[in-house]
């Protein structure tokens, strides 16, 4: 097994980050740059950072203000929202970011994925994909920050993705969203099986255990988790303590706080 990843999320609107339930991200939890200082001390693999309201108000990537974040940022750096061009891709990554995640283009422009990739990469284009589930038992993948249903299945549209040279796939559970009830095991695990490349579990993290049972039971390369680390006095470093005793390979990274 490779070593398994713990990358914290960061939602970003209006200048600061929020968090709530099922995309409802209403809760105010602070500014950007003191979490990712935080972060650089606490033996995080990498951090994602989502402009949650870039693609429904139809703007594009704050170029300057990743550039601020990436300065104070000593771990590899994912930043997605708002992008809709290879131009963007390339403004993002003079501005500091090691990777992009791409999830409403990705639909209306699926030739993005393959262009970026070739241009940059796969390690560099991560397809974020939120899905939701139906009553009936199925899935279905939303754009627009879950707000519209593009009648997709997540399996399928994974493994389009991965076909037109995605490096990973960033699946959050629209459902588990915030609740901290736990991963949707039954998505991660259809998706993780469908494709070759690394999926990155997202949505209902609120124990270490959950964080276990999904890469043991459901087949994930990394956790990402936001709500568990914003409310209560679990770390990435207990969160890899955990995993390390339960038999799960992880990274030892403890970074200073230097900017990369």
């Amino acid at each position: 097994m490779l070593k398994i990843r713990v990358i914290p999320t960061l939602l970003w609107k209006d200048f600061g980050l929020v968090k709530g339930v099922s995309f409802d991200s209403w809760r105010r939890v602070g500014p950007v740059l003191p979490a990712i200082r935080v972060y650089n001390s606490r033996d995080v693999d990498e951090l994602i950072l989502a402009d949650i309201a870039a693609s429904l108000e139809g703007n594009p990537p704050d170029h300057d203000s990743v550039s601020d974040f990436s300065e104070e940022c000593a771990v590899p750096f994912t930043v997605g929202g708002g992008i809709t061009n290879l131009e963007q891709i390339v403004a993002l990554l003079h501005a500091g970011a090691d990777k992009v995640a791409i999830n409403t283009t990705a639909y209306s422009n699926p030739n993005l994925i393959e262009t970026a990739a070739n241009r940059f990469g796969a390690q560099c284009v991560v397809v974020s994909i939120d899905a939701k589930r139906y009553a009936d038992g199925r899935y279905s993948c939303y754009s627009h920050a879950a707000t519209i249903d593009t009648a997709k299945m997540p399996v399928e549209w994974a493994k389009e993705m991965a076909a037109r040279g995605a490096g990973e796939i960033l699946l959050t559970s629209i459902d588990r969203d915030g609740t901290m009830l736990g991963y949707d095991l039954e998505l991660v695990e259809q998706v993780a099986n469908a494709v070759d490349i690394p999926v990155i579990a997202s949505g209902g993290a609120g124990s270490y255990d959950h964080m276990i049972e999904v890469v043991k039971n459901a087949g994930a390369s990394a956790v990402a988790a936001a709500s568990i680390f914003h409310f209560t006095e679990q770390t990435p470093t207990g969160a890899k303590n955990a995993m390390q005793a339960a038999g799960i390979p992880v990274r030892r990274n403890f970074v200073s706080s230097a900017a990369k």
